[in-house]
């Protein structure tokens, strides 16, 4: 448990005080580098006597560091870890308006760990995940969209709600003609799919996942291997899919067969198609939307979760092809 105080006299600190001391040094963080972590991207100060922490700094920003590190606290209450990206997590779910009393959002499980949003429009993209037969994650890389939905996929899979993952991307580095290649279609596709393949492994242990992909329960395949197949009690997932064509993506979308789900994930603003070449996924996006049983769910820069220089690189790219933008149509 943890208490607040906000004094009158002291506006825009706030004192908080932790009564389980043994859980401060993993919630503080090694040299106190969760604080300071928490310190950068707020601007606020945090000073620790003890059980009690004081939190200074614009009212808003202060309010947000209370609310994560007691989220956090909870978290280790629960007997879970505290590293610096679930404090990272926190500071955005905070950021974002989420109640973080008790869990922090949905949760998937799997076989080797529990899968908890780290931003508000992580948590949006699981629950659309959940209640949805077809749902399109949008955005930039580093924002979880492929990763949670395999592991939205595998969850569904261990529980029984579906007999089979279907993963696949569009090789467009190949041309889809992959006969040239060695090996079989596995050994060929390989490059393009490895990011699916590195999904699995983190969710679940390296023999179930060779065990399912020898049974056909996880196949992964290129797209190009899709047509002419209904897909029935399947989670779909079509990765990438900016670099589909029109063709190409109606395809995919139409294979959905009963009790089945699809995820299709893409960032329309790296698309590797030829120059003229319209991408699938931005018609299909303006065909569906507000179509009953479809979501859609985007993500920007600040949802970015990996090292905070993707963020700022994202964000750099943006900025100057707005500005090109903005000086072409002048």
């Amino acid at each position: 448990m943890s208490s607040v105080t906000r004094p009158d006299e002291d506006e825009g600190a706030i004192h908080v005080d932790f009564d389980d001391n043994r859980l401060l040094p993993l919630l503080y963080g090694e040299h106190d580098k969760h604080l300071a972590q928490i310190e950068n991207r707020l601007g606020v100060s945090l000073i620790s006597r003890g059980n009690h922490l004081a939190i200074s700094g614009p009212t808003e920003a202060a309010e947000i560091a209370s609310t994560a590190l007691r989220a956090l606290y909870q978290r280790l209450g629960r007997g879970q870890s505290v590293d610096a990206a679930e404090v990272d997590a926190a500071v955005r779910m905070a950021s974002g308006g989420v109640d973080l009393t008790g869990e922090p959002g949905p949760v998937i499980q799997t076989r080797k760990k529990r899968i908890t949003p780290h931003s508000p429009t992580q948590a949006r993209y699981i629950e659309a995940m959940t209640g949805n037969d077809l749902v399109f994650g949008l955005g930039p890389a580093g924002t979880g969209k492929t990763y949670l939905a395999v592991c939205s996929a595998v969850a569904m899979l261990i529980s029984g709600k579906l007999d089979r993952i279907i993963l696949s991307r569009p090789a467009v580095e190949a041309g889809e003609r992959l006969g040239f290649l060695p090996g079989d279609v596995r050994e060929k596709v390989d490059p393009y799919l490895r990011p699916l393949y590195d999904a699995l492994y983190d969710t679940m242990p390296a023999d179930q996942v060779m065990k399912r992909l020898e049974s056909g329960e996880i196949e992964i395949a290129p797209l190009a291997f899709m047509r002419g197949r209904t897909l029935s009690d399947a989670f779909v997932i079509l990765d990438e899919a900016q670099n589909t064509t029109r063709i190409q993506m109606k395809m995919a979308l139409t294979r959905l067969g009963e009790n089945s789900r699809m995820v299709v994930t893409g960032d329309l603003s790296q698309i590797d198609l030829p120059s003229g070449v319209r991408s699938g996924l931005h018609e299909a996006v303006e065909t569906l939307e507000g179509m009953e049983g479809v979501s859609f769910v985007e993500f920007t820069d600040a949802d970015v979760v990996r090292h905070d220089l993707v963020s700022r690189i994202v964000r750099a790219y943006d900025e100057r092809e707005k500005a090109a933008k903005a000086k072409a149509d002048k």
